[in-house]
């Protein structure tokens, strides 16, 4: 349930009513916005006499809403939400751009890659540390060796990086990174997504292999009733009984979920594809559709990648997918 309070609440009206409503032992969430405030209210809302908080004078409106993540949900909060990296930011009318490669495999690779794609226009470096793997025999990352050489990197560029988190364990190890990922197969590890919720840092969610929208949302709103607000959502594409790509690039789920959620969404056409030439026009459908920001692979010898070789775009071809896509920002915004 939420109500919508008028534009003259005071503030003391505004901590009475809240007051009031945690008496009957509801969670109440707040959202300021530029021209209206929206109380949420979690809990057993049942109970509730919409009429009676609905005849309040400061209540301009109520509804009750079946959706069950709340502080996702953008009836709860209207105004977009836009993640703070201080030099730069994801959401709004931010278009954030993270490249990087896949698997950090040294100083010198990650550095030349860094430098290359700041100079193209990457707002955000990306780079594995923690790999999971389908086999056990892959090349699973450098893990806290990456770290350290993703933190050189970001000394060097000044770029904010994200790179991914696997156990609740490795937090310590993470103290300097700006963005936590949460990939694809731990979308659903609600132990590290709890753990997550009890941090500040930003939170780049990704979407599981066969999850549906309500599922991702959900996955999100673990992180968000820790108390973390700060998540990014990424369409990485899903499972289908295609092969000709890695995945399906589900493109229909970002103006979904501007409906459904104030939270950014970004797109990763490179994990989507599996393919380094279908990257550029899935990276442009991206843009158009309203997507916040696009996750993509880079890396200075993909053929001898030691982790998604195939999907990586070379420096060369990510500038010119950055110039293609700013065009398209241009057009469409």
């Amino acid at each position: 349930m939420i109500a919508v309070l008028k534009p003259n609440t005071t503030e003391k009206q505004l901590e009475s009513l809240t007051a009031w409503l945690k008496a009957q032992n509801l969670d109440v969430h707040i959202s300021k916005g530029h021209f209206q405030t929206v109380i949420g209210l979690i809990g057993d809302v049942a109970k509730v006499d919409a009429d009676l908080l609905e005849s309040l004078e400061m209540v301009e409106s109520v509804k009750r809403i079946s959706e069950p993540f709340k502080s996702a949900n953008r009836k709860f909060h209207p105004d977009d939400t836009v993640v703070d990296l201080g030099s730069t930011s994801v959401g709004g009318s931010a278009f954030a751009i993270m490249a990087g490669p896949c698997s950090i495999e040294s100083e010198e690779q990650l550095t030349d890659i860094a430098e290359k794609v700041k100079a193209s226009g990457a707002t955000v470096l990306r780079g594995g540390a923690f790999k999971p793997r389908t086999s056990p025999y892959d090349f699973q990352g450098l893990k806290n060796e990456g770290i350290e050489l993703l933190l050189k990197a970001k000394k060097a560029t000044g770029l904010p990086v994200v790179t991914e988190i696997m156990s609740p364990s490795h937090l310590d190890m993470f103290n300097d990174v700006d963005i936590l990922q949460v990939g694809a197969r731990n979308m659903q590890n609600f132990e590290l997504l709890k753990e997550l919720g009890k941090t500040k840092k930003p939170i780049l969610l990704k979407r599981g292999l066969s999850a549906t929208i309500k599922e991702f949302l959900m996955s999100a709103e673990y992180i968000m009733a820790g108390g973390n607000t700060n998540v990014i959502l990424c369409e990485r594409g899903i499972r289908s009984y295609d092969t000709y790509t890695r995945n399906v690039l589900d493109l229909s789920a970002v103006p979904v979920l501007y409906e459904l959620t104030h939270l950014p969404v970004i797109v990763d056409p490179s994990h989507a594809t599996g393919v380094a030439r279908l990257v550029r026009p899935m990276a442009l459908a991206a843009a158009a559709c309203g997507a916040h920001g696009l996750m993509i692979e880079v890396h200075n010898d993909p053929i001898n990648a030691l982790c998604d070789g195939a999907q990586s775009l070379t420096p060369e071809q990510f500038d010119r997918v950055v110039k293609d896509v700013k065009k398209v920002i241009e057009v469409t915004r």
